[in-house]
């Protein structure tokens, strides 16, 4: 049962979503008012038509066409087909309930209200109190949530991080809570919009295995509990089978890595040039993980976006890792200069990434 606090603390963290998601709404849509398209296709695509225009920016490009016509280009593979499902089924009752024509609009206004749905700050919250037993705490990481690197495309548009990172959260909190069942359907579930969702997998793993371990409760490591882990395990996996055609060509015989590789020149130090100095510097005060099996997943996360992958992606990603905004709290209440340098950035960086979204221009 909740106590006054804490549902005086959600509701105000619902509040604070709706203003800040409301705030990005308006930037983006004023700039792509007042400001010139780098590249004119969106208004090409549906007629130029707001808001719905708006929402057709970078990947959004790919997740619309491949629900509308399935995987028609090679490249196409990089984007996990869980939201391409959701955008179509979401177009068909649309279309049943007379508010659609099975256009780009449609399916783009479907997933960006799904996204919207998929409010993952009350959920950390919760996740924030269980571990810190400190509603003023968990309620400074979740508010802190809000800012977050990439808000466009967190807040406002159909991408597979809005996602990703809420049902990434309800499997934390569920085996938070030894609901190992409820976190392995969660994480499948993350699984089927990002490839990373795998690695959310150890969670569980730790959980029912090397806890007790660690704990020196081995009578719980019964052949029975270890059966269901491996079951468990293996759920959040199945997505990431499912996606891929096997293919020969890479020493991982995965059509996801081909093409990451191949159209994305996804790799590992590909993306360590010179050019691209300036990305780094953007990314650089969002890389800051602390808790074991939370600081493990972080590390490995963190590593493979530093060295394996795009700036773009890691600003969209790094929201789904609780410790970014749990090191940002402790950073506001330790060192409050430092935090509130944090804060400044985050809101300078979020406005002007907004700005860039809204006139086709990355990162994003």
């Amino acid at each position: 049962m909740q106590s006054a606090t804490t549902r005086r603390h959600v509701q105000t963290l619902l509040t604070l979503s709706v203003i800040v998601r409301l705030a990005v709404w308006i930037l983006v849509y004023i700039s792509a008012r007042l400001l010139p398209l780098f590249d004119a296709s969106p208004s090409i695509w549906i007629n130029g038509t707001p808001p719905s225009s708006i929402l057709l920016r970078w990947d959004a490009f790919h997740f619309a066409h491949i629900a509308r016509e399935g995987y028609v280009y090679e490249h196409e593979w990089a984007f996990f087909n869980g939201l391409p499902l959701l955008m179509r089924i979401l177009d068909h009752l649309q279309v049943l309930a007379g508010f659609g024509t099975n256009g780009w609009g449609t399916l783009l206004r479907g997933g960006a209200g799904m996204a919207i749905l998929c409010d993952s700050t009350h959920v950390l919250y919760h996740l924030s109190l269980h571990y810190f037993r400190s509603p003023s705490l968990a309620f400074l990481s979740a508010a802190l949530s809000l800012l977050s690197s990439s808000p466009a495309a967190l807040k406002l548009a159909s991408y597979n991080e809005p996602f990703f990172t809420y049902f990434s959260y309800r499997g934390m909190l569920a085996c938070a809570r030894s609901q190992w069942a409820a976190a392995s359907v969660c994480f499948a579930l993350a699984s089927m919009f990002r490839s990373n969702g795998i690695l959310l997998s150890g969670f569980i793993l730790w959980g029912m295995l090397v806890a007790p371990f660690l704990t020196g409760q081995k009578d719980l490591l019964t052949p029975r509990r270890l059966l269901k882990c491996v079951l468990l395990t293996a759920l959040p996996l199945i997505p990431f089978i499912h996606h891929n055609d096997w293919c020969t060509n890479n020493m991982l015989p995965s059509i996801y890595s081909h093409v990451q590789s191949k159209y994305w020149n996804v790799g590992f130090l590909r993306y360590w040039t010179v050019s691209n100095i300036p990305n780094f510097s953007l990314d650089s005060p969002f890389l800051s993980p602390s808790l074991l099996p939370h600081v493990l997943h972080a590390l490995a996360l963190t590593l493979i976006l530093t060295f394996n992958a795009h700036v773009q992606i890691s600003l969209r990603l790094l929201p789904s890792l609780p410790l970014t905004y749990w090191a940002a709290a402790r950073l506001m209440l330790d060192l409050p200069k430092w935090g509130k340098a944090w804060v400044t950035w985050s809101v300078l960086w979020g406005a002007l990434s907004c700005v860039l979204w809204a006139v086709f221009l990355p990162p994003a």
